[in-house]
């Protein structure tokens, strides 16, 4: 069986245990990113199944075109948009889905706040240059840590607040507003609230029309002028050129973001990286050793029984009946 993986940046799948799990075919792994979907399609050889890292790969009408033998798409997490379902129905292509895995993420955004607060990657940057001990930051103690979604990576960074002696704030849906005051945390009154008390906001909402661009501008702006905004879910959260014409304006003081409205950035100039009360990474919070073994697992099991003609995890099962290999 012909099957491709793009985008694996760090040429890490054939070293994964899991990878055994696709021996015997012939497997396509491609190590760069590839915009231009003529040059992607030629370059997946043909594939009857793709196995994507998550959002990398955008799924387009204009690329199933360019595919014709492809009948299943295997994603190591849940579409988030980049998959369009609709063209997939009417090619014929069934699309698996994996489960996301809250640790990695959890414990990078951490990091970022962590970082972001105490200003180390300056610091780092400074001593590199000759300088020592170039700005002063702030300790976590203390502070309101306010978290935008009470999920699984939400309820996880609570956790390591109150392990730091922070005072958590919660806000999201009323659903989450509910579980998270049963489980004895504030819950703010109401969004200005939330912006305008918190030391640190930290988002962890799932991107779907709902939430696309659900904290605005001047959502940003009413927070205190030496506030931390983190973000490791989804770039399409926030309303476009909202958070660096904020920052450029002062409020928030400082960023820490991981995630980005158009992916990969080779630009060293693009705007957010030359900020100096912002902190940057590449699209980290999934990519984890322990955690690639867990989403390519899954991946890998539901590319194997596809081909054995028992299907799980199919987002699109409508498709079933007319796909076979």
């Amino acid at each position: 069986m012909r099957i491709s993986i793009p985008d694996d940046f760090q040429k890490v799948i054939k070293t994964l245990d899991c990878f055994q799990l696709l021996s015997g075919h012939e497997i396509t792994i491609l190590h760069d990113y590839i915009s231009n979907e003529t040059e992607l399609a030629k370059r997946l050889n043909d594939p009857e199944i793709l196995v994507l890292t998550r959002t990398r790969t955008k799924i387009t009408e204009s690329l199933l075109k360019q595919l014709p033998n492809l009948k299943l798409i295997s994603q190591t997490g849940k579409n988030a948009g980049h998959i369009d379902i609709e063209a997939c129905n009417r090619y014929g292509v069934a699309v698996a889905e994996g489960r996301g895995n809250p640790i990695a993420t959890a414990e990078l955004t951490w990091a970022l706040i962590m970082n972001g607060l105490r200003q180390i990657p300056q610091a780092i940057e400074g001593m590199k240059a000759g300088q020592w001990q170039i700005n002063i930051g702030r300790r976590v103690f203390g502070k309101r840590i306010g978290i935008w979604g009470y999920g699984k990576i939400g309820k996880r960074i609570v956790q390591y607040a109150k392990l730091f002696g922070a005072e958590v704030m919660i806000w999201g849906s009323e659903a989450s507003r509910k579980s998270a005051k049963q489980d004895g945390f504030l819950v703010a009154n109401s969004k200005e609230e939330f912006f305008s008390t918190c030391d640190v906001v930290s988002l962890h909402l799932r991107l779907k029309d709902t939430t696309r661009e659900i904290v605005k501008k001047e959502d940003l702006l009413r927070m205190k002028s030496d506030a931390l905004f983190v973000n490791t879910a989804r770039a399409g959260l926030i309303e476009k050129g909202a958070l660096l014409e904020a920052l450029k304006m002062g409020k928030p003081g400082f960023a820490a973001i991981d995630v980005y409205d158009k992916e990969p950035i080779f630009d060293p100039n693009h705007l957010l990286l030359q900020m100096q009360n912002v902190v940057c990474t590449p699209h980290l919070g999934y990519v984890e050793r322990a955690g690639y073994e867990s989403y390519f697992s899954i991946a890998f099991v539901n590319v194997v029984n596809f081909i054995f003609g028992k299907p799980t995890n199919i987002a699109n099962p409508e498709v079933l009946n007319n796909n076979s290999l």
